[in-house]
C-alpha cells in the first residue's frame, strides 16, 4: 500500500478562519500541520473579492485578530486590498507560509475507522491527517441563479466573488442582478463610467449611513506608540456591539427607531417618491444584514440609472427580462447574488464514520456541536460552521471563541492517547440545536417578515447565532466530553460511555 504524508491536522482554506487556526495551532505548540489552499495565494474571501468598492462594513479595528492588532489601518472600514494585505502580514509574521500547500484543491475526505485517521485527496495527491479543521468559511462558493437563457447571452457575464479586471466597463450597459452587501459597493463605483446601469431588485435593503473617514497620522502614531489606545478602541467597538444584540434577538420592536433613520437616509438622497418607494422595504430592519453606504442611494438617484423591482426572469439574446415584464438591452450582467451559504459545497466532499457524506448527513439542515463538530464525522472541525455567524458585529470574535474550543479539543485528544478520536454523540448535537433554534424564535432574523440567506431550504435558521459574543465565547470555552464518544483504530466503535462521565 503506497504511503502517504501523515499530519497530525490539515487546515482546509487560509481566510481568516483558516490562518487563525493555523496560529493557534503555532502558539500550542503544533507545528505538525499543513494548511490546503485551493487558490494560489492566501486571503479567502478578501482575495477573491476584488470588484470595485469592495470593503468590510465591520470597523477595522474589530475586523482583525486581537493577538495581532495593525495599528496602520488607513479608514475606519477599510478596503480589500489593505484586509488582503493584513492576511499576508499575518501569515509572515506567525511564520505560516511552510505550513501552506497552495494550488491544493480538496477533492474529497474520508475518514478512515481502521486508522482513525482522515484520508483527504486534493489536486496534488493524497495526505492524511488525525484531524481536519474545514475553513472553507460561507464566503467561499459564488450562487449564481438559474435563469433560462443566460447561456445563449452573447456579452459579458460574471459574479462579483470573480471579478473579471480584463472587461472595461466605461461605456458599457450593464444589468446588476442582486442588492445585497455587494452590489450596494459595486453600484456607487461603476455608474459613473457606465452607460446605462439597470439594477433587478427582488427585495430593498435596509442601508444606513456609512460613517468611513481616514484614520488621522497622530492616531495611527499613538496606536504604534501606546498599543493599549487601539486595544481600547477595539474594546468600545465590541461593547456598543453587544449592547445592541439585545435589539435583534430579544426586543426586535425596539429597531422601529432605527428605521426612521435609514428612512431619512432614503429621503435625503432620492427625491423622486417613486423610486423612493420602490427603495423602501417592507420588512422589519435588521432581518436582512443592515447595509452601511453613503453613496448607494445617490448613484441609483444619477439619470442613467434604472431600478427594476423584481428579480431576473430570463435572458434573451442581449436583452434581459424581469419578473415584472421590464425588457432591457445590455452588454454585461453583474451577478451580486450572494454564496452557497447552508449548502456548504465543501459538505459533498466529506465521508463520515458510516459512509455517508456531510451533505447527506446535514439534507433537512446543517447541525453541529457548538457551532465546530458533526455527529458522525470523528475529529473533523469547522470553523465557522453552522449558527455562528453574526447579524450586528464582527465574525473575527465568533472565529476567535471558536480557535479556543479548537485549542482545548487538541489537548483532550491528545490526553487520551494515540489513536483515538472524539466524535460528537447526537444527542447532544440535538439538544445543542434545540436551544439554539428555541432563542431564534424571537429574533428578528425569524420574525422581522422577510426571507433572508440566513435562512435554508427548508426554512429554518442555520446561519445566525442568536446571542451575544460572550455568550458564544463562555460556550466555547473548553470541550465537555459528556458530549462525546471516543473510538479508536481499528474498532471504530464508542469506548465505553461510563467511562467518560
Amino acid at each position: 500500500m503506497a504511503r502517504h504524508e501523515h499530519v497530525r491536522v490539515a487546515v482546509i482554506g487560509s481566510g481568516f478562519g483558516g490562518l487563525g487556526a493555523a496560529v493557534r495551532l503555532r502558539r500550542d505548540g503544533i507545528t505538525d500541520f499543513v494548511v490546503l489552499e485551493r487558490a494560489d495565494s492566501v486571503g479567502g474571501t478578501w482575495r477573491d473579492n476584488s470588484y470595485p468598492g469592495c470593503a468590510c462594513d465591520v470597523p477595522s479595528h474589530l475586523y482583525s485578530f486581537s493577538f495581532a492588532p495593525n495599528p496602520d489601518w488607513p479608514r475606519v472600514f477599510s478596503g480589500q486590498s489593505h484586509i488582503r494585505a493584513y492576511l499576508e502580514h499575518v501569515t509572515d509574521t506567525f511564520g505560516l507560509r511552510p505550513h501552506i500547500r497552495l494550488n491544493h484543491e480538496v477533492l474529497l475526505m474520508r475518514w478512515i475507522a481502521d486508522a482513525a485517521h482522515w484520508e483527504i485527496e486534493t489536486s496534488r495527491g493524497i495526505i492524511t491527517a488525525d484531524v481536519v479543521v474545514s475553513a472553507t468559511g460561507p464566503l467561499s462558493d459564488p450562487k449564481v441563479p438559474d435563469v433560462p437563457g443566460l447561456d445563449s447571452f452573447p456579452g459579458k457575464v460574471f459574479h462579483s466573488a470573480r471579478w473579471d479586471h480584463g472587461y472595461d466597463l466605461r461605456g458599457k450597459r450593464v444589468a446588476v442582478i442582486g442588492t445585497g452587501a455587494s452590489a450596494i459597493q459595486i453600484v456607487p463605483a461603476v455608474q459613473p463610467d457606465v452607460a446605462r446601469l439597470t439594477l433587478f431588485q427582488r427585495t430593498p435593503p435596509w442601508v444606513l449611513p456609512r460613517a468611513d473617514r481616514a484614520i488621522s497620522g497622530a492616531e495611527r502614531w499613538l496606536h504604534r506608540k501606546v498599543p493599549g489606545t487601539a486595544t481600547a478602541r477595539r474594546g468600545l467597538l465590541w461593547g456598543i456591539r453587544e449592547l445592541q444584540v439585545q435589539a435583534f434577538t430579544k426586543r426586535p420592536n425596539e429597531l422601529g427607531l432605527v428605521e426612521r433613520v435609514a428612512k431619512a437616509n432614503i429621503a435625503r438622497a432620492v427625491k423622486d417618491p417613486a423610486l423612493r418607494a420602490r427603495l423602501t422595504p417592507s420588512y422589519r430592519i435588521g432581518c436582512k444584514r443592515i447595509l452601511l453606504s453613503s453613496t448607494y442611494y445617490p448613484a441609483l438617484a444619477r439619470p442613467n440609472v434604472d431600478v427594476v423591482p423584481s428579480g431576473l426572469a430570463e435572458v434573451r439574446g442581449s436583452t434581459v427580462v424581469g419578473a415584472d415584464g421590464t425588457e432591457t438591452e445590455v452588454d454585461a450582467i453583474i451577478f451580486g447574488t450572494g454564496f452557497h451559504v447552508t449548502d456548504m459545497p465543501i459538505a459533498d466532499r466529506v465521508v463520515g464514520a458510516d459512509g455517508i457524506t456531510l451533505a447527506e448527513a446535514w439534507k433537512d439542515g446543517m447541525e453541529s456541536l457548538r457551532g465546530a463538530t458533526a455527529a458522525g464525522f470523528p475529529n473533523w472541525m469547522t470553523v465557522i460552521g453552522p449558527n455562528t455567524g453574526l447579524g450586528n458585529s464582527s465574525m473575527i470574535l465568533m472565529i476567535e471563541a471558536q480557535l479556543s474550543y479548537l485549542g482545548d479539543y487538541l489537548r483532550t485528544l491528545g490526553s487520551l492517547g494515540a489513536g483515538a478520536a472524539l466524535t460528537p454523540r447526537p444527542a447532544a448535537v440535538e439538544a445543542w440545536n434545540h436551544r439554539v433554534q428555541e432563542r431564534m424564535k424571537r429574533t428578528v432574523w425569524n420574525t422581522g417578515g422577510c426571507t433572508s440567506w440566513y435562512l435554508d431550504a427548508g426554512g429554518r435558521n442555520t446561519t445566525i447565532w442568536p446571542g451575544t459574543t460572550t455568550e458564544f465565547r463562555r460556550a466555547t470555552r473548553a470541550v465537555d466530553l459528556r458530549e462525546y464518544d471516543v473510538v479508536r483504530a481499528r474498532t471504530g466503535k464508542p469506548r465505553d460511555k461510563e467511562a467518560l462521565r
